[in-house]
């Protein structure tokens, strides 16, 4: 589109993620942590283009934050070709460029740094100095992201759906190596677990909710994994593969009661979770290559409202993830249509997003109340 890098410049958030790391929270953060986070190896893995000294060139510069080279890998045998006339994609991708067309490697690349890697990782340690927990949804992210690139998919009418699903897939492919990793080295890791069920407001033991709940699975106080990255997929692998679903069900429901074990085998548990990410990511491999019609938008909708009552319980953060994928399903279906309903289904779906403002605040009945309204105002669309 030759406006890529204005665009980066001038409208990116990602073009000022290195400011990040010298604001005040930033440099709050940096004490807590006893780093210089401008310098640390720790924060300029994400929040910038960090490469050794001998690769850097001349014009090389730390504050451009994620620039180009960060999703697309090190441009000098790519950006010329790229540029000419006679240049293409695959020719690009065959000189180094990484192929962000692939949509697992695309997911893949987006939570190397919004969910962390081998070496990019948000530990208990650096959210307690301040930084925010990590969630992600590719959809919901990328439509807040100034496009720079002319969508390379014209002929799948249901790109958006199907990179959503592919999506949640590798996000729980990526989560469960990293609890191996992390059961590997140290366990437990409380970034991996529910940041919300320990860091809530207290109330009287009649207005708790989670009491009220239960604890199925698991002893009462022993504290449970985040089950977010799960939740959803849940429901659309039992539309979508119903076969590979019900084996990745078993394989996550193994690895949440052996995690939410405050006993837990570290040994076990890196096995467990190392299966489960062999089962996501045949999962997202299969639905890259599933015939999806752009109307079962409207139906994985309904499913993720019929099974409101399971995703509410499972807490705020999961409860967010159901409300970013079915707007973002929602706003796949109705690009070039005009339901009736879409005022209605829209302002449904911003009062879901409300009842995140406080995560304190937030109440399974009120939420799955919201998503069983919003299915029916779906279950009218035509």
């Amino acid at each position: 589109m030759q406006n890529e890098y204005s665009t980066w410049a001038i409208e990116d958030k990602h073009a000022r993620a290195f400011a990040g790391l010298t604001s005040e929270t930033g440099k709050r953060i940096g004490r807590n942590l006893n780093i210089q986070p401008a310098t640390s190896a720790k924060c300029l893995g994400c929040h910038t283009l960090d490469v050794p000294e001998d690769q850097k060139a001349r014009s090389f510069d730390t504050n451009d934050g994620v620039s180009c080279e960060n999703c697309h890998g090190a441009a000098s045998n790519w950006l010329g070709p790229h540029t000419a006339r006679d240049g293409n994609y695959q020719k690009s991708v065959a000189l180094g460029m990484y192929d962000t067309r692939d949509l697992v490697k695309r997911n893949q690349k987006c939570l190397s740094c919004h969910l962390g890697d081998t070496t990019k990782n948000v530990d208990h340690e650096t959210i307690a100095a301040g930084h925010p927990d990590l969630y992600f949804e590719i959809e919901s992210f990328s439509a807040v992201e100034p496009r720079h690139w002319k969508e390379p998919f014209p002929k799948d009418p249901a790109i958006e759906m199907r990179s959503l699903a592919v999506g949640q897939a590798v996000q729980l492919r990526e989560f469960m190596r990293r609890v191996a990793r992390d059961a590997s080295r140290s366990w437990p890791e409380y970034a991996d677990l529910d940041c919300i069920a320990c860091h809530h407001s207290l109330t009287a033991a009649k207005d708790s909710w989670r009491q009220e709940r239960g604890y199925a699975g698991r002893q009462a106080g022993n504290p449970p994994w985040n089950a977010s990255r799960f939740a959803v997929l849940e429901t659309l692998a039992r539309q979508l593969d119903a076969g590979d679903a019900r084996e990745l069900a078993r394989e996550v429901d193994r690895v949440n009661q052996l995690v939410s074990n405050a006993q837990g085998d570290r040994a076990q548990i890196a096995a467990a979770a190392n299966e489960a990410a062999g089962s996501a990511d045949k999962l997202a491999n299969n639905l890259v290559k599933t015939n999806l019609d752009p109307s079962a938008a409207l139906k994985l909708i309904v499913g993720i409202c019929v099974d409101s009552e399971r995703i509410a319980n499972q807490g705020e953060r999961a409860a967010e993830q159901a409300a970013m994928v079915v707007n973002s399903l929602f706003v796949s279906y109705v690009e070039g249509r005009k339901p009736d309903s879409d005022a209605r289904v829209r302002v449904a779906i911003g009062d879901l997003y409300k009842q995140f403002e406080n995560p304190s605040a937030y109440n399974p009945d009120l939420f799955a109340r919201g998503l069983r309204a919003l299915g029916t105002l779906i279950g009218g669309q035509s």
